[in-house]
């Protein structure tokens, strides 16, 4: 026999054991046999609750408004609501002009690009330097510890 018709017969014994199942022996488990499933699975009845049957006896219009109103309770008392974020903090000049430079200087040679502008090279490098000089700036400007209003702890929780 050749090596490929070995294969071909390995795989014909494959597929044809695909719908057996498996046994194993209970020794050779890594888990006790009370945690075995069953072959078949347990079927599940659910009867109706004697409220449902009564509700359903009622007169179907009287049921439509207040069975609104209750849904629409249950459905304010599961969300939660967060309050309004706090309002963003002051910056001061220096910040905003080095904000400006790190967007603007980028955003003009783009800008030229796009609209096939002839940049000289003084508005080059005005526009490379702002865009450096204002991340510089806001680097700077970052600081290298907490906040001094952050406390003794740094909010540290054990």
């Amino acid at each position: 026999m050749t090596p490929q018709s070995d294969e071909d017969e390995v795989w014909r014994q494959i597929v044809a054991s695909f719908n057996d199942t498996a046994e194993r022996d209970s020794a050779n488990q890594p888990w006790p046999d009370s945690e075995n499933l069953p072959a078949e699975p347990p079927r599940r009845v659910i009867k109706q609750s004697d409220e449902e049957d009564l509700l359903r006896e009622d007169d179907p219009a009287d049921d439509t408004e207040p069975a609104t109103e209750q849904s629409d309770n249950e459905d304010e008392e599961g969300h939660y609501v967060p309050p309004p974020p706090p309002p963003l903090p002051k910056t001061d000049a220096t910040t905003k002009i080095a904000w400006l430079a790190l967007f603007g200087g980028p955003a003009y040679l783009l800008l030229s690009a796009a609209l096939n502008w002839n940049l000289q090279g003084w508005m080059l490098f005005t526009a490379v330097a702002a865009f450096i000089g204002g991340f510089v700036a806001l680097v700077v400007r970052m600081g290298d510890g907490p906040p001094n209003d952050s406390g003794w702890d740094d909010g540290a929780v054990i």
